[in-house]
């Protein structure tokens, strides 16, 4: 199949499924004579796992190594647990972090429940002092740790 019938068939835009191959999570398809990508069925398999990855908020690393556990076929899966069970930890410190945040944003919205003059905005107010956490927390909504694609 050519990359456009991939993209509709697993919900993935043509950008994204190059990127995959250009990040190593998705082999190189063959050439048609035309040099058209062609995907075979086995394409379509690992890019809707790499995808289930990515909507469970898996890293690239993390992918590549479950798709390196997959692909040797190894005896059992204890690797793959031990994975999951660090991304859990992950999750639960980043969930930590949010309600933190969550926290923050509420008090500084309760800093002003009214209309004042700008001036005597107790939010931007707010924003100019320091706040207590915003240095540990900034990466949560400063950037995304896997990149744009996904």
């Amino acid at each position: 199949m050519k990359i456009g019938h991939l993209a509709r068939r697993t919900g993935c835009t043509v950008e994204t499924i190059r990127y995959y191959e250009q990040a190593g999570l998705l082999p190189a398809p063959s050439r048609s004579d035309g040099n058209y990508r062609i995907y075979t069925e086995q394409h379509a398999e690992r890019l809707t796992f790499i995808r289930n990855c990515r909507a469970l908020d898996m890293t690239h690393d993390e992918i590549r190594e479950l798709l390196r556990i997959k692909d040797e076929n190894a005896r059992d899966c204890g690797d793959v647990d031990m994975l999951l069970d660090e991304h859990i930890g992950h999750v639960s410190r980043r969930i930590e972090e949010l309600a933190a945040l969550q926290a923050q944003l509420v008090a500084l919205r309760e800093s002003c429940g009214q209309h004042r003059p700008v001036q005597e905005c107790g939010i931007l107010r707010g924003l100019i002092d320091t706040l207590p956490e915003v240095e540990n927390h900034a990466g949560i909504h400063g950037g995304h740790r896997h990149g744009v694609h996904g």
